[in-house]
């Protein structure tokens, strides 16, 4: 296969949506369309059963949600299909943002009885500023939900994006029968759910004339049926795949994830309609996926996937060129070439060596500490740097130290390995100490998981106390003078601290107190994210 058809077969997608929404077990049964696993597992399940595949870590399976972003990489109808599952919950939205950068679509799941919710919006006002285009999946259709035509309007109202639905439900609230593909004209009816969604949903596929679908409809939801569809192709909107690729139009579908209804019909019109690896931009230009020279960049890094090795891994999304296991490439903020060894693939925790990949696809490397966040590699004959990630300021913060005063190294290492992940932010008060840092975070439930992860991974039990600051300002004088806490009137109504490079910060309660802070510092400059020459 040549290098363009290797392009042209890649669909890099992530799944967002409000938690619960059943996200991640879309995710687990389009593997299990896709012939990745056997057996589905689900978030909800008892011990006795699976865990979603998707879901690896121990805290995600006895909460039941996801708290980092899974790759999950499997073949079908021809497609090399790159999965990012993220997590929904807003405390976490900084790695699925982060995530959101190295996909070419997303697939937006709303749930039928809810709709449109909060993070939900927020998720997808990412997607639409960086005119990502979104396929919606309206899920558990198997429970009592919302009227379809009334969820099409939600979205269209509510997101501000036309939906285009691309198969319509056929029967009543609760007990749907099948659905009518739009695109084919054709009715899928389904068999009863007899494996609770563990097993491929067996279904036939029909004329819509044809008399048997009446005689297993009914003839009310027959005629129910042909009511909408003719509102709809009336007053509807019409299909357009330029819209979609601008991310102005969703292609919309109508299923349950659980009981496997309608994620077949999902999974190929998908792959049907996705774009192939975009473009980038970068500081020299446009990079095109068919430059043959390679380049790629960090989106992700992870430690202690596989917690007997205390591995680290970091995560890159091939932009350009062909990847070769052992390669060399240049390493832009170090200004010096790495080699590229033992690359792996994964189906979430599992993982195997690759030989090559392909633009579009994601690869994980182990990292000895010199990758970050946002990092570019390129060719050493080509070297420019891809644009930058959002930096999300920190809005709940906690003063932290170890236990036991005998574990400080294994207290330092793993603090600064989760920030190197970028799932706190470290700040180093000013005049204290080194027993105890202060870390910000986007919501309290990370600091839970930084909790959970330095003692499990760590084996280090820590005091954590959480501390009265909502904002974060990086400050710096107009004539470039040092900002220290003597130099600056009103320090004592919050608390001076450095970050990681040694700039000031100061964390206080709420914005009257950084305005008062302003008014009586009038050479000073704030900013809610490190200034560009920090």
């Amino acid at each position: 296969m040549s290098f363009t058809e290797e392009i042209a077969k890649r669909r890099t997608f992530a799944i967002i949506s409000h938690p619960d929404a059943g996200k991640t077990t879309l995710t687990e049964k389009l593997l299990l369309y896709g012939g990745a696993i056997h057996l589905a597992g689900s978030i909800k399940s008892r011990k006795a059963q699976r865990h979603a595949v998707s879901d690896w870590m121990e805290i995600e399976k006895q909460r039941g949600i996801s708290v980092t972003s899974s790759v999950l990489q499997f073949d079908y109808a021809g497609c090399r299909i790159n999965i990012l599952d993220t997590p929904g919950h807003q405390d976490f939205s900084e790695d699925t943002y982060r995530t959101l950068m190295a996909v070419d679509s997303a697939v937006m799941v709303l749930d039928a009885a809810k709709g449109v919710e909060a993070q939900t919006k927020k998720l997808f006002k990412v997607c639409r500023e960086r005119r990502i285009p979104i396929f919606t999946f309206i899920n558990k259709l198997d429970r009592y939900g919302k009227v379809p035509l009334d969820l099409l309007d939600e979205v269209e109202k509510v997101l501000g994006i036309r939906a285009y639905p691309m198969n319509f439900p056929i029967g009543t609230d609760g007990k749907y029968l099948g659905v009518y593909d739009r695109e084919k004209n054709l009715v899928e009816l389904f068999a009863e759910d007899t494996s609770h969604g563990q097993t491929e949903r067996i279904s036939e596929i029909f004329s819509p004339n044809d008399a048997e679908v009446i005689k297993r409809i009914g003839q009310n939801n027959f005629d129910a049926l042909q009511d909408d569809l003719m509102l709809l192709d009336e007053a509807g909107e019409k299909f357009d795949l330029d819209k979609i690729n601008a991310g102005d139009l969703t292609p919309t579908f109508f299923g349950s994830a659980m009981t496997n209804f309608g994620v077949k019909n999902f999974l190929e019109e998908y792959l049907r309609l996705a774009p192939p690896p975009a473009p980038r931009l970068s500081d020299d230009g446009i990079i095109e996926p068919t430059d043959e020279k390679f380049s790629a960049f960090v989106f992700k890094i992870q430690a202690n996937m596989n917690p007997a090795h205390r591995d680290r891994l970091a995560f890159i999304r091939i932009c350009s060129g062909k990847f070769e296991r052992n390669m060399n490439v240049w390493h832009a903020p170090s200004n010096k070439l790495v080699k590229l060894s033992q690359p792996q693939q994964f189906l979430a925790q599992e993982r195997q060596i690759i030989e090559e990949a392909f633009p579009g696809d994601i690869v994980g490397l182990f990292d000895t500490g010199i990758f970050g966040i946002g990092d570019t590699l390129t060719d050493a004959t080509h070297k420019f740097k891809f644009e930058d990630f959002p930096i999300f300021p920190p809005e709940k913060f906690a003063r932290v130290q170890a236990k036991d005063t005998m574990k400080r190294k294994q207290f330092a290492k793993g603090i600064e390995q989760l920030t190197q992940e970028g799932a706190i932010q470290l700040f180093y008060p000013v005049g204290a100490g080194t027993d105890s840092y202060i870390v910000g975070t986007v919501g309290t439930l990370q600091f839970e998981v930084l909790q959970y992860r330095l003692k499990s991974e760590y084996n280090v039990d820590i005091l954590l106390t959480m501390l009265p600051f909502e904002v974060a300002r990086w400050l710096k004088y107009e004539d470039d003078s040092k900002v220290t806490p003597a130099t600056l009137r009103g320090a004592d109504r919050g608390m001076f601290v450095l970050d990681r490079k040694e700039n000031p910060v100061l964390i206080v309660e709420n914005e009257w107190s950084l305005g008062w802070i302003g008014d009586n510092n009038p050479k000073l400059l704030m900013n809610a994210t490190p200034f560009d020459n920090a």
